[in-house]
């Protein structure tokens, strides 16, 4: 059944917020990047998501760690961490526009595990769409160029970790609080990322430490918005959303880094754009036809 108008209303504006958010979270970690190793940083992300959550809580931590899904979550905190982490060492070695772009494959992505796993009709025009989506891809990262490395691969396995982490939050969003996903997302990413620390810590320099903080807020502002927007609002209604990630990290790309997306790679996010927006009409506003 399609979302009431009011859910929408509200849900579309909080998810683009969670995208800038996110995007800005992005732009200030390759900043870290440059200096600290990417591991380093993406611990940081989590572990201070995980301090922020704890102090809002704080007696309320017990209540809100109850949950009936206990699998879940721990399959949507290793997605969450997943795609963190796969997006953050991608940014070593791509621009950010870039890595963005072949991220953004996911809106696609969600609509059709929207249709295996939650029940969506998945027709021929759908289909269409994903494989529109993939040549997108393909174009940005241009297999057998000097383009196509390794870590292009890295923001791909990003978006498959996103599209997981997006179906299994809409699913938990409908059926408990929001802060039970941030308390057990972020307790997971903590402990998972300090597996490397011993092997890759850097003394963080003092005026650094603004900016981790910064990317533990903008992390945890941008997770709240979206585990919310997906609450309320049907996945494949807020999924082409996420295209203003394009718009957003190529001006963070142009005003931090001077990295400027090539024209292969405008045209590979037009193509992915176009697909998600596809099938977003036809998820939306062809289903009597």
């Amino acid at each position: 059944m399609p979302p009431a108008p009011q859910t929408s209303q509200h849900g579309i504006p909080l998810m683009m917020l969670a995208i800038l958010l996110f995007t800005t979270m992005d732009a200030v970690a390759k900043l870290l990047i440059a200096s600290y190793p990417a591991p380093q940083v993406i611990w940081a992300r989590f572990a201070g998501m995980c301090l922020i959550v704890l102090l809002i809580l704080r007696a309320r931590v017990m209540t809100v760690a109850r949950t009936r899904y206990p699998g879940l979550h721990f399959w949507r905190s290793a997605s969450q961490f997943g795609a963190t982490g796969l997006f953050f060492l991608s940014l070593g070695h791509i621009g950010l526009a870039e890595a963005t772009a072949i991220v953004d494959i996911n809106p696609v992505l969600v609509t059709v595990g929207a249709a295996l796993f939650l029940g969506e009709r998945f027709g021929p025009r759908r289909a269409a769409g994903v494989i529109a989506a993939l040549i997108g891809a393909m174009i940005i990262i241009r297999p057998g160029s000097s383009v196509f490395t390794p870590a292009a691969l890295l923001p791909l396995g990003a978006a498959l970790c996103y599209s997981a982490n997006v179906l299994l939050t809409r699913f938990l969003g409908q059926q408990e609080s929001p802060w039970t996903a941030m308390l057990y997302a972020s307790a997971f990413g903590t402990l998972a990322g300090a597996v490397a620390l011993p092997f890759v810590w850097h003394p963080v320099a003092l005026q650094d430490l603004p900016w981790f903080v910064l990317v533990a807020l903008l992390g945890t502002g941008a997770q709240l918005c979206i585990i919310r927007a997906f609450s309320i609002t049907e996945a494949a209604v807020l999924a082409p959303f996420g295209y203003m990630g394009l718009v957003f990290s190529a001006i963070w790309g142009i005003v931090l880094f001077g990295q400027y997306p090539d024209r292969w790679t405008v045209l590979g996010a037009l193509v992915i754009a176009a697909a998600g927006l596809y099938v977003w009409h036809r998820e939306t506003g062809a289903k009597g036809r």
